[in-house]
């Protein structure tokens, strides 16, 4: 029984649509033959596509509860089939996804780079053996480290320098200065890339340097930039550059395939410098969108031996997309002395083994000992991160969390609002940002640990979106990261309970709506 084969969704759908257009084609044979009225006819469709319907709501039904290891995905699948069942069934088809790891990822998970792997090995030898902090602060990197060297076989770096690139116009600067100076390649990937002024003026540097001679790779995500036109990508191949879609699709908005998508922005320089964080390539970025005003958002440019894992996880993307295998010394170059900043570079998405940011956000939430500071612009977080959290807050500790107080996904904005009431009564404090849009995600531990990168506080980031963060483990950044986030709680207003409880019974009832969703978003 255990080897039995689940038929696919895919197999089950096409089965019941052949059956479907056969009897379609039976009635209509039928009404020729009869002479039977058209008013008849249509009732006998009615019912065939009610049956056909049926039976299709429930076949997928049975599969949520075949292939599903999510309680709680597969409860939330089921009962919005069952009480909205023309609206879940479109749901489904637009939103439903394999939890299982799909094949077509496991060509991704096959490029795997042993020399990295033997690194991480050795770095949590030496760990276990002598350990590497002697001061308090030691259960939280030590455990942070061994966890990621694990999980994903990234292993910390000490020659490195950061900056924090705080909102769009101080990040574009940064990332503009250093293309220009790019001699041997430039690596780019991102979810979304607008065709729009700031979009435009990165794109006649790249033409520009790709004609110079400089080798440019651009993944972009296919849903995300589904916008961007075939004009401004061909530009950029007819200069040179080689650019590909992630795991494209043929109608974006009526697409299952929503799901998978690759949520990182990295840019590798010349395999020296790099760049990872919140912000897309868009005028939006730059507080131009007129709906959501000031947009407050968090970057960061790495220079140093982390831009070798940071280019590791590009390339093993662009194998994904392209079937280019490239492992080539020039892109890991000898680097000089950069600083003596730790960092780790971790990776995570449908091809990982494990939920690689997910576990590395309980560790940090769950060995702190002094505060948690979190900005997320989506706040759906999984039982567990719920659950550390109010622990966290219950014993003692200050968490803080800084969420948006306008919407740019309505769904998603009820969802996280949903969550306000049991995190205020466990003492958690809420704020909501007044000034704009906040789009940062960053996670502050004791002031001796941060998660900047592209995860967002939600399921959909932890389990289902390719994501990338790094660790820094210097206190001097992390200080610096507080000092902004301090900055950001000047810009917000503090939910209190009091006035929570207060709220009318349509925000509850949006805010149930999100929560019933939440675990499909």
């Amino acid at each position: 029984m255990s080897n039995m084969k689940v038929p696919s969704k895919k197999s089950i759908a096409m089965s019941v649509f052949f059956i479907f257009i056969f009897i379609l084609i039976s009635i209509s044979v039928f009404e020729v033959r009869t002479n039977v009225t058209y008013d008849e006819v249509l009732q006998k469709i009615t019912t065939v596509f009610g049956i056909f319907f049926t039976l299709y709501a429930f076949f997928i039904g049975i599969i949520i509860f075949l292939e599903s290891h999510n309680s709680s995905k597969t409860i939330a699948w089921l009962l919005i089939l069952f009480l909205v069942p023309v609206v879940g069934f479109i749901f489904y088809i637009l939103f439903g996804q394999n939890i299982r790891k799909k094949k077509r990822f496991e060509k991704k998970k096959a490029i795997d780079f042993e020399q990295l792997s033997q690194i991480a090995y050795t770095q949590e030898k030496i760990l276990n053996e002598i350990g590497l902090f002697q001061n308090d602060d030691s259960m939280v990197k030590s455990r942070l480290i061994k966890l990621i060297l694990k999980n994903s076989n990234s292993p910390f770096t000490v020659n490195n320098n950061t900056e924090i690139l705080t909102n769009g116009v101080k990040t574009y600067s940064s990332i503009i200065n250093e293309l220009k100076k790019a001699k041997h390649h430039i690596h780019m990937e991102y979810f979304i890339i607008r065709n729009d002024k700031i979009g435009n003026k990165i794109k006649d540097i790249l033409i520009e340097k790709s004609k110079a001679g400089v080798e440019i790779r651009i993944i972009y995500d296919s849903v995300g930039c589904w916008k961007l036109g075939k004009k401004y990508i061909r530009s950029l191949e007819e200069a040179g550059v080689e650019v590909y879609p992630f795991y494209p699709v043929i109608f974006p908005v009526l697409s299952r395939q929503l799901n998978y998508r690759n949520h990182r922005k990295i840019i590798v320089i010349d395999g020296k410098v790099g760049f990872l964080g919140g912000i897309n390539i868009g005028d939006e970025y730059l507080g131009k969108n007129p709906n959501l005003g000031f947009w407050r958002d968090t970057h960061m440019k790495i220079s140093g031996e982390a831009i070798y894992s940071l280019q590791n996880i590009f390339l093993k993307d662009w194998y994904f997309v392209s079937s280019e295998s490239i492992s080539h010394k020039e892109y890991y170059p000898k680097l000089k002395h950069y600083g003596e900043q730790i960092l780790q570079i971790a990776s995570s998405g449908p091809d990982s083994d494990w939920e690689t940011i997910l576990q590395a956000y309980f560790t940090m939430i769950s060995t702190a000992e002094k505060r948690i500071w979190i900005t997320t612009p989506y706040l759906v977080p999984d039982e567990s991160i719920l659950m550390a959290l109010k622990t966290a807050s219950l014993s003692g500790i200050d968490v803080r969390i800084i969420i948006p107080s306008k919407p740019d996904h309505y769904l998603v904005y009820w969802a996280s609002k949903s969550h306000i009431e049991e995190l205020l009564v466990a003492g958690v404090k809420v704020y909501t940002y007044e000034r704009g849009f906040i789009h940062s995600k960053l996670l502050l531990v004791d002031g001796i640990g941060a998660s900047i990168g592209t995860a967002n506080l939600d399921i959909r980031s932890f389990r289902i979106n390719f994501e990338v963060n790094a660790f820094v483990y210097d206190n001097d950044v992390v200080k610096r990261l507080e000092y902004d986030f301090m900055m950001d709680i000047e810009d917000s207003k503090e939910v209190l309970l009091e006035e929570h409880l207060q709220r009318g019974i349509y925000t509850k009832f949006r805010e149930s709506l999100g929560r019933l969703f939440s675990p499909l978003l």
